[in-house]
Parts: C-alpha cells; structure tokens; sequence
C-alpha cells in the first residue's frame, strides 16, 4: 500500500500483547478505551481480556476484515467449509481500530460484552481528531433511550459535523416489531439478510426419511445411532414444563444419552451450549431445533457433531420418535452450497420498525448480508468462544447485524474514495436509493419465514454497491437540519416536522387525509434528470 497519508493524526497505542509496531500501511491505528468500564467494575481482569487493542473475543477481528480485509486464496472455515478467496468490502481501505467493549466480570464470552457511553464517546472524540471517513459500529444499545441520552447518537452527531460517515447496526432482536435500535436520523441502521450459500447437512432417519438441515461443524459418522428426545432423558427436577427437552446446562442423564444423538429444543440457552451438554453426557451428537420455519438457519461449529433443523422439521422428528420402537438417525456431513435461491432474504433475527422513538423516520434504512458470514477471527477465541472449546481458527461464520453493518461501512469508504466532495448524507442517501427489493429469483424479498417483507423488515431494501456510485439525485442534510430536532436545543424554538427531513425515504405513521412533505434533491449524475 501507499504511504499513510499526513492528514492522519491516528496513533498505535502500547498495551498488552499490542505494540506500535504491530501497526502498518493497513492498520493505522490502534486505541482502547476502559475508563468507563473500570469505574464500574474494577480493574480488568486481565485473564477475561487484553488491556489493549488487541481481540480476545473474535468480534471486532470478523467486522474489521469485513471492512477491509486484502485478498486472501485458499481459505475455509472448520472442516474446509466456505473453503475459497475471501476478501473485504473495501479491500484497499485502511483501518482504525478503537476498543470500547470489554468482558462482562462472571459471564462467558458467548454472552457478550460490555460498551460504556463514556469510553465510546472518548474514542467517537479520537476517531473525529484521527482523521476517519467512516465509522463501522456494531454495538446496539440494550435499550432505546432519547438521542440526548444515547452515546452512540451523540458520538455520531458529532461524527456526521465533521463529514463522517456513521454505519450501525440495526439490532439482533427480531421478528419482534419495533426492536430496531440505533435510530438517530443521521446513523446508517443496518438491518442483515442472506447470502446464496449454505452449508447443508441433513438428518437422516433409521425410516428412511430426510430431513434438511445446515452446519458448519465439521463431522463423519459412520452409522446410524440411536436417537432421542430431550425430554424424554434429563435428570428428574431439572427442568420445568417451560424448559424440558432444551438441553440445558446439567440436565441430561448420562445413562441415558451415551452414545445417541439427542433432538434439542431452541430457547433458554445459546446453542453452542446445548451441544456442550450433550458432549458433557458422551452422547453422540444433536440435532437442534431452530426456533423458526422458513428458509433460514443461523449456523455454527458445535463441539461435537450436530445440525439444526426448522421448527416444523423437529416435530416430524418427535413424531419418529414417539412412533417408532427404536428410533435410529444419522447425521450427514456439511458440504457448501452456492447459489441457493431465495437469496436475499431477511434473516429472523434482524431487529425491525418502526422506528421506536421517532416513527416518522423509517428505521432501518437497508439491509446488507449478516447471516452465516465468513470473516477473520481471532485465534485468541475459539470458534464458539466457550472456555472449554480449545479450537484454534483463523477464520469463522457468524452471524448478526453486527456483520451486516461493516459490509455498508464499507461501501461507504468506496463511494467516499469515489467522490471525495460528497457529504455523509449523500452518501448514505446513495446508498439507500439504489438498494433493491428483489432476490435472485426475481420476487421480492421476504422474511426467513418465507412469507413478503416490508420496510420495516429492510427499510429501503437490500444493498447494491454496483449502483451505490451512481445515484443520480441524492438528498443532502446539514448538520444543522439533525440539531433542530434535537430537544431543548436552545437555537430554534420551532421543531420542524420529521417527515420533513430531506430523508432519503419516507415514513408518515399516522396518515390522516392529504399530507405534503417536502424534500430536495441534487443532481449528481452526468446528465440532467427528472
């Protein structure tokens, strides 16, 4: 790469496992920040996570090197899966990474970690000073507070005053209406949706009958093994009529599931526990229900061999076990496949509209690839991230809207290089109004139920970075138009209408009559247009 150029005011910061001379033409810089974190819990404990830049997690390492990542041949994940050429949204594009979320003291890594406001705003003031053109933040407030009260609003505010592109993730709590988060106007929300691939593993039935399912764990079973349910082999007092058959921690009876495959229910736990516990109990394998029907399954790599199935999938499983004498099933090892229609479609677990505090603005504005996807991860981290998982990888699936946002982010930083005179909102309303709503079948997009999305889902639709450069007209806002709808700014007296913000979509929620809106749009294309 070309030298750093002199506008970047970044450093490398020393710390743990991380020195200034881990940073190159690609890594510019480098920041951590805990003060926030240590005010609450103490000092960091230093076997939880690094005091530095550094990932222990694997997070930050897959949205990094989706951004960014250079052109890398020949890589897979676990058991040669997704095996080909990776490379990031923006493989030129230099990075800056700033730490502001540390491990929670007690809890598993799996289980997330913890972002004050106080660190995110010191590193949202360092990333303005640095230099940066976009920021990428998949972080979702736990709870949806008024834009005053919310950092990653006010740390991006500020951001978007100096021309920087915000990028956030969408949330990870849906098919629930009005979960979406990270709802301030001038923040990219990314909602995540599918790719054409999928990595198929069937269950197969001592009657025959197969059933579809999907993993990325690695596995060769030889033959048919017993199989049962859940429920029907957990230690008495363990569970309640909510919990049975989930394979919760401690719950299933060795006697009983050594050397079978266990059908699991979804709910109560993460689901690279649930495999943990049958592993506990020297059973053979499981089979995971997901939580719902449809065309969509979030996948992981199990410590031992294991698929997920749908919902209504599992019942037919039940069945055969409540049916049969002696119910037999194997498991049928992963392979990868490429082009599998529909594609795109929403993934479940994408948060959706409306938009929670100011309906009027549609909420999220797009939607970018989240689930199942292949990037960098931290060898650091195993691919489960849990303490008894010692499985070292340089690259790993994941799944959330927290891998959707960095593919925006990095379309971004494309148009940025593209036109370098354009203002944020201009490049996000590029962005927006060349987002699609048909999957590669043709349809439009749908939810992993299968059933027809809507805005609320997607907001504008899918992103089309073929496009995105070329907008033709695009909706510019200042700064100042944000600030006026910020409360009790002591500036303006008149709050202006939110339907009214040259927003690059249009969100009325109580239409009652004739309404006018206003909007203005600018002619960016080499020819005049209507």
């Amino acid at each position: 790469m070309e030298p750093i150029p002199n506008s970047w005011k970044g450093i490398c910061q020393n710390g743990v496992a991380f020195q200034p001379s881990n940073c190159n033409r690609k890594l510019i810089g480098a920041r951590y920040y805990l003060k926030g974190y240590e005010a609450y819990y103490g000092r960091l404990n230093d076997t939880e996570d690094y005091r530095s830049p550094r990932d222990k997690d694997g997070h930050g390492t897959h949205t990094a090197s989706t951004i960014g990542g250079r052109r890398v041949a020949n890589i897979s994940v676990l058991g040669g899966l997704a095996s080909g050429t990776a490379t990031g949204g923006a493989p030129l594009v230099r990075l800056a990474i700033y730490k502001v979320c540390w491990a929670i003291p007690t809890h598993l890594k799996l289980e997330g970690d913890t972002c004050f406001d106080e660190d995110m705003l010191a590193a949202f003031d360092d990333a303005i000073a640095d230099g940066v053109n976009v920021l990428s933040i998949s972080i979702v407030p736990s709870s949806l507070k008024p834009y005053e009260q919310d950092g990653i609003a006010i740390g991006a505010l500020h951001a978007v005053k100096a021309n920087i592109v915000v990028a956030c993730s969408a949330g990870n709590e849906g098919p629930s209406l009005s979960t979406v988060r990270n709802v301030a106007p001038w923040i990219i929300t990314v909602g995540a949706s599918s790719i054409d691939r999928v990595f198929n593993s069937p269950v197969l039935l001592g009657n025959g009958m197969k059933i579809e399912g999907q993993t990325v764990t690695p596995f060769q079973l030889d033959k048919m093994y017993p199989l049962v349910y859940a429920g029907d082999v957990e230690v008495p007092g363990t569970t309640t009529n909510s919990t049975t058959g989930q394979c919760l921690d401690g719950t299933l009876s060795p006697e009983l599931v050594k050397g079978k495959i266990v059908l699991c229910l979804s709910g109560y736990s993460y689901n690279v526990k649930k495999g943990l516990e049958v592993k506990r109990v020297q059973g053979i394998g499981f089979i995971l229900q997901n939580p719902v029907n449809g065309i969509g399954i979030s996948v992981d790599a199990h410590v031992l061999p294991g698929t997920a199935v749908f919902s209504n999938d599992s019942t037919t499983i039940l069945n055969y076990i409540r049916t049969f004498k002696n119910p037999m099933a194997t498991l049928i090892p992963p392979e990868t496949i490429l082009n599998s229609k529909p594609a795109p479609f929403m993934a479940s677990f994408s948060s959706m509209g409306p938009n929670g505090l100011e309906p009027n603005i549609l909420k999220p504005d797009i939607t970018a690839p989240g689930l199942n996807i292949l990037a960098a991860w931290s060898e650091a981290s195993s691919p489960t991230k849990l303490p008894d998982d010692h499985r070292v990888v340089k690259y790993n699936i994941d799944s959330g809207t927290s891998m959707s946002c960095p593919h925006v982010a990095a379309i971004a930083a494309l148009i940025k290089a593209i036109h370098p005179d354009w203002s944020s909102a201009m490049i996000r309303s590029a962005l927006i109004t060349t987002a699609g709503l048909k999957n590669n079948m043709g349809q439009p997009i749908t939810d992993a139920n299968g059933s027809p999305a809507t805005p609320f889902h997607y907001g504008a639709g899918h992103f089309q970075p073929s496009k995105a450069e070329d907008p033709g007209l695009v909706y510019d806002t200042t700064y100042n138009d944000y600030f006026l709808f910020l409360p009790n700014n002591s500036t303006n007296k008149f709050v202006p209408s939110p339907s009214n913000l040259n927003y690059p979509s249009l969100a009325i929620a109580k239409l009652e009559g004739i309404m006018t809106v206003n909007r203005t749009l600018t002619n960016v294309g080499s020819n005049r247009e209507l």
